[in-house]
C-alpha cells in the first residue's frame, strides 16, 4: 500500500525566480522575511535539508540530510494559487490567467448586476479586510455586493451573512463563475462571508473558491483512474473544480488542516493526499504578518515531528510551496519565487537534485512513486529504492 501526502505551504517561497523583474518582483524572499522573526523555530524542516538547499545556507545546513532536497522553479506564466497548484499537479499554463487591475469592465458587472438582482460596490483591487471596513455599512444599507479584485486572477465576493446567506453567496458566486469566461476567464471566483458590526467586520470561515476546471488530466485524474484514491484537503478540491477527486475535507484553518493529514494517516487508502494549508498565505503574507507567518510556520514544523515518526514505511510525504508572498516586500500580492521541494520516507533517497526546471517535476516525482506512467516533466534521478 503505497500512499504519497502532497502537502503544499501556500505561498513559501524561497527567493525571487530569474524572470521575476517581469513582474515587480526583483529581490522578493519570502522565506529570508520569515526567517528574521524571533518566532521563527523550524528543527524538522531543516533536518530534512531545507536549510542545504541552494541559497538558503543561512538558515543552517545539516551533515546529513533526511529527505531528497532541492528548488523548482516555474515554467508557467502567473504567480497565482491555480496555475501553481495546477503546475505541481503537471499542466504549464502557457498564457497567464487575466487580471483587472483597473476593476472588471462595465459587460461583466452589468450582466453580474442582472444575474443576481443586485447592484455592486467596489469593482477595484482592494485588500480583502479592508474592502469590508470601507464598504461594508453601505452594503448592510443597500443589499449592494461588494465586488473586488487583487493583483492575482480572481472576481472576489464580499456580503454580510445578515444580508445575503452563506448558500445564496455561493449562488451568486456560480453565477459570476458562468459569466467570467473567454477573455474574462478569471482562475478563481471567491465567495467572502463576513460578519460583525462596523468598525468590527470580520470574515468568516465559509470562504469558497469556484475555479476554472483544469484544461486537461492532472496526477489527481492519473490516480483516480487507476483505481486509487486522489484526497484532497483544504482547497485542492477548489483549485482543481473537484476534477479527479476522490474524496475532499474542506478546512477552516491550518490546524484544521494538519488534524485532517493525522486522522489520514490513522486510514488505510492507497494512492494521493494532496493538502494545502493556506493560513501562511491569507493570513500571513498578504497581511504582511512576519512574525505571524513565522509562528505558524514554527507550528507546522512541530507537527511535522510528529507526522514523520507516525508514517508507515511505504508512505512518502512531499512538502512544497504554490508561490511566494513576502511578507516584508512592497504591496501585498503574491511574489514570483522558486518553491522547496522535500521529499521524505523510507523508500525516499536523501540526495540534492538542485534546480528543476518545472513544479511539473513533482507530479512526476508521485507518478514514479505509485507507478502511474505519467509523462509529466522530467525524474530524478534515484530518488526512490
Amino acid at each position: 500500500m503505497r500512499r504519497v501526502f502532497l502537502t503544499v505551504l501556500d505561498s513559501f517561497g524561497i527567493g525571487a525566480l530569474p524572470d521575476a523583474y517581469k513582474y515587480g518582483d526583483e529581490g522578493a524572499f519570502t522565506i529570508k522575511s520569515v526567517s528574521e522573526s524571533g518566532k521563527f523555530h523550524i528543527p524538522n524542516l531543516l533536518n530534512l535539508g531545507l536549510g542545504n538547499i541552494e541559497n538558503l545556507s543561512f538558515l543552517g545546513k545539516t551533515s546529513c540530510p533526511k529527505a531528497a532536497y532541492g528548488r523548482c522553479a516555474e515554467k508557467s506564466e502567473g504567480k497565482d494559487t491555480t496555475t501553481g497548484h495546477w503546475e505541481i499537479a503537471g499542466i504549464v499554463s502557457q498564457k497567464p490567467f487575466p487580471t483587472f487591475p483597473n476593476g472588471f469592465p462595465d459587460e461583466v458587472i452589468r450582466k453580474f448586476s442582472e444575474a443576481t438582482g443586485r447592484k455592486v460596490l467596489c469593482n477595484k483591487p482592494y485588500s480583502g479586510t479592508k474592502v469590508i471596513e470601507d464598504f461594508g455599512n453601505e452594503h448592510i444599507k443597500s443589499g449592494s455586493l461588494i465586488v473586488y479584485t487583487s493583483a492575482d486572477s480572481v472576481f472576489q465576493i464580499a456580503a454580510h451573512e445578515d444580508i445575503v446567506n452563506r448558500e445564496l453567496l455561493y449562488e451568486y458566486s456560480k453565477k459570476a463563475r458562468n459569466i467570467l469566461c473567454g477573455d474574462y476567464a478569471v482562475g478563481r471566483v471567491i465567495a467572502r462571508p463576513f460578519k460583525g458590526e462596523y468598525p468590527n467586520f470580520y470574515r468568516t470561515e465559509g470562504r469558497h473558491d469556484f475555479s476554472l476546471e483544469p484544461p486537461q488530466d492532472t496526477i489527481l485524474d492519473l490516480v483516480k483512474k487507476r483505481g486509487m484514491e486522489a484526497i484532497a484537503i483544504g482547497k485542492i478540491n477548489d483549485i482543481f473544480a473537484g476534477k479527479g477527486v476522490t474524496e475532499s475535507f474542506p478546512t477552516k484553518n491550518n490546524d484544521d488542516g494538519t488534524d485532517q493529514m493525522a486522522s489520514l494517516l490513522k486510514r488505510d487508502f492507497n494512492g494521493l493526499c494532496f493538502i494545502n494549508l493556506v493560513d501562511f498565505d491569507m493570513l500571513y503574507g498578504h497581511r504582511r504578518d512576519a512574525d505571524g507567518y513565522a509562528e505558524a510556520i514554527s507550528k507546522f514544523d512541530k507537527f511535522l515531528g510528529f507526522f514523520m515518526q507516525e508514517m508507515k514505511d511505504e508512505d512518502i510525504l512531499v512538502i512544497t510551496a504554490d508561490h511566494g508572498c513576502d511578507p516584508k516586500f512592497k504591496g501585498t500580492d503574491h511574489t514570483r519565487e522558486y518553491i522547496p521541494l522535500l521529499i521524505f520516507g523510507k523508500n525516499a533517497v536523501p540526495q540534492n537534485f538542485g534546480t528543476r526546471a518545472s513544479f511539473c517535476d513533482i507530479a512526476r516525482a508521485v507518478s514514479d512513486y505509485l507507478g502511474l506512467g505519467a509523462d509529466f516533466g522530467e525524474s530524478i534521478s534515484g530518488l526512490f529504492k
